[in-house]
């Protein structure tokens, strides 16, 4: 069964693979792939907070126009 990503486990997986690049004892693949792995989590995050952005502003409006 797939879990579901959630923007704080993306949050936190993000610390985690910035703290494995700082050590710098990763090789180069692996280096790649936490970045490449890093890349897609940001994305990931920040469309989640565009969403969460959005849906406040769309909340908010309704709550104006009452």
């Amino acid at each position: 069964m797939e879990q579901q990503v959630t923007f704080e486990s993306a949050m936190t997986r993000l610390e985690e693979i910035v703290s494995l690049l700082e050590t710098g004892k990763c090789t180069l693949d692996e280096s790649l792939k936490l970045f490449e792995e890093g890349t897609h989590l940001t994305a990931f995050c920040s469309d989640s907070l565009r969403q969460a952005e959005q849906k406040f502003i769309t909340l908010t409006d309704k709550r104006e126009d009452s």
